[in-house]
């Protein structure tokens, strides 16, 4: 479908959101201070630039904030996770740690990001590229033959980055049967075990199409769904590999923040069940959502669609707790889409968080206690996390109903072949449903049955406000 006259306007929701344009003068001179020095002489630091470490992130990305190395020992494996160390350049109470707790995250959109950190450290001299010693904090997990975790180690280093890849390629060496760089030859075996044993403890993941605007081939946007690639969440493994065994030292020292998401409860496990039954999807005797969900064909079939959505009730009330001096943990300390406990750690350059749950988890390791000035932040911490979260998701379904509305906006009064997701209540209220082409998840009124295709009439595409309505058309 080629572009309309109607283009999405990420200004006006810049500007709707109130999002910072730029970085206050002090906040600036700070980070250019911090960049300047790049000293790497901390005599805590340990020198691993020996280490196979390479990133692995989307093309063009310049905020590296995890650079990644597995070794076989023995029949089992030692990773290696190398995380940016914004700890040794952002001073607790300075202008730059101000700043970055009013921000919370980076906030991605189409046109460009508004960054967490100024660019000249989350883009330069703090992101792990490949053009010379870097310091970090970097993570040793040892695996057992299963993919489970046998040792750890968390220590700030000096460490080196041989090579900036990119999904897309690494996936391409890999269909080719080309030998992977020698740093995550064995990502493929690890990623799966590690994918396994999430399957196996219950961790829920939804894989509903992922949407995102992208530019067309005529000067405008579109919007689309992204592919994701195996080596993507093989890669995002490591990751959840090195969240959750941050998660357990927290839990075990009684001082930290974690993500927090409860477990579906059994009255949501058994309506998605009698929705796979409608659906005429098979759910075997003694059988987890979490396998049910993994089970599930990869292809963008109306059945399996609507179960995958229908699947977005168990996993509600997701937040951020923090416990310690007095404050005892969470009662349910876990997180249902993941089926453990989890913190964030791995990226710091873009979410702010992860500098604080890095800091914890080094003074665990070291014996100590976390330095006053963190024990003082982390009570704050859900609140700053949860309004910054808040924020982004906003922003990014802004940028992308809008977007949406503009590809459709001179279709007003066709008719489409859509999938319907969510059937309209029986008040009225307008049910949910799929276009493939353009990917526009959007409200439609009058389906009575989720799981099947119809035909509907586009009866609103205003690019202004990103709404869009569907009718479905009277059989």
């Amino acid at each position: 479908m080629p572009s309309t006259g109607a283009q999405p306007d990420f200004a006006a929701v810049r500007q709707e959101f109130g999002l910072p344009t730029g970085f206050p003068p002090e906040v600036l001179a700070e980070a250019d201070a911090a960049a300047a020095d790049g000293s790497t002489s901390d005599p805590d630091r340990v020198d691993a630039t020996d280490v196979e470490l390479v990133t692995i992130d989307p093309p063009g990305s310049k905020d590296l904030d995890q650079a990644v190395g597995i070794e076989r020992v023995g029949d089992g494996f030692r990773v290696h996770y190398a995380i940016a160390d914004l700890g040794a350049v952002v001073v607790p109470g300075g202008a730059l740690d101000t700043e970055v707790r009013r921000r919370g995250q980076t906030v991605y959109l189409p046109d460009g990001s508004v960054p967490l950190h100024p660019p000249v450290l989350s883009e330069q001299a703090s992101s792990l590229l490949p053009d010379g010693p870097r310091r970090a904090v970097l993570w040793t997990i040892d695996l057992d033959a299963d993919g489970a975790v046998t040792a750890t180690e968390v220590r700030r280093a000096l460490v080196a980055s041989r090579a900036r890849l990119d999904y897309a390629g690494v996936q391409a060496e890999l269909d080719a049967g080309a030998r992977l760089h020698p740093a995550i030859e064995a990502l493929p075996e690890v990623g799966r075990l590690r994918r396994a044993a999430a399957v196996a403890r219950g961790a829920i993941e939804l894989e509903l199409p992922e949407q995102e605007v992208v530019p067309d081939t005529n000067g405008g946007w579109t919007v689309r769904v992204r592919t994701r690639l195996p080596v993507e969440d093989w890669n995002a493994e490591i990751s959840l590999l090195t969240g959750t065994v941050a998660a357990g030292m927290m839990l075990q020292a009684g001082v930290g923040v974690l993500r927090t998401l409860p477990a579906p409860d059994a009255e949501a496990v058994a309506g998605l069940r009698r929705t796979a039954q409608r659906l005429g999807i098979e759910w075997p005797d003694g059988a987890s959502a979490a396998q049910v969900l993994a089970g599930l064909s990869d292809d963008a079939s109306a059945p399996v669609l609507a179960l995958r959505r229908a699947a977005t009730t168990l996993l509600r009330g997701a937040g951020y707790a923090a416990f310690g001096a007095g404050v005892a943990p969470p009662v349910d300390p876990g997180h249902g889409g993941i089926g453990a406990p989890y913190a964030h750690v791995t990226a710091p350059l873009r979410r702010l968080v992860d500098r604080f749950g890095t800091e914890v988890c080094l003074a665990i390791a070291a014996g100590e206690a976390p330095a006053p000035w963190l024990a003082e932040a982390l009570p704050r911490l859900p609140e700053l996390m949860g309004a910054s979260d808040s924020l982004a998701g906003k922003v990014e379904r802004a940028c992308v109903d809008r977007t949406e509305a503009a590809r459709l906006a001179d279709r007003v009064g066709a008719s489409f072949d859509v999938i319907v997701l969510r059937a309209s209540s029986a008040d009225g209220e307008p049910g949910e449903v799929f276009l493939l082409e353009p990917a526009v998840f959007a409200r439609c009124a009058g389906v009575p049955t989720a799981g099947v295709t119809v035909a509907a009439r586009l009866t609103e595409a205003d690019p202004a406000t990103g709404r869009v309505l569907f009718t479905a058309n009277p059989e």
